[in-house]
């Protein structure tokens, strides 16, 4: 059974290359969706998060927490254009 695990040829080597590789980019995916998420958003809202708030906010509420946090923010960004004009009827 030892020998199956064996690291032998060169492509033994290249496959446990390519496996590490693969893990490699699934750890920076996973640790970077905080960043990615506060890039997106700022982009599309205009609104800016901290990531670190981000991670805080998943932590402690999930994916609930975080969109509770983000409307919290855009009521706050509302409230400081001030009051919106609504054009008079015909």
């Amino acid at each position: 059974m030892s020998d199956a695990f064996a690291l032998i040829t060169k492509a033994d080597w290249t496959v446990l290359g390519g496996a590490l590789l693969l893990l490699a980019l699934l750890i920076v995916s996973f640790r970077s969706r905080a960043y990615v998420f506060c890039q997106y958003l700022k982009t599309m809202t205009g609104i800016a998060l901290r990531p670190a708030d981000v991670k805080r906010a998943f932590k402690t509420g999930g994916r609930e927490g975080v969109r509770e946090m983000f409307l919290d923010r855009i009521i706050r960004e509302d409230l400081k254009e001030g009051p919106v004009a609504i054009p008079d009827a015909p």
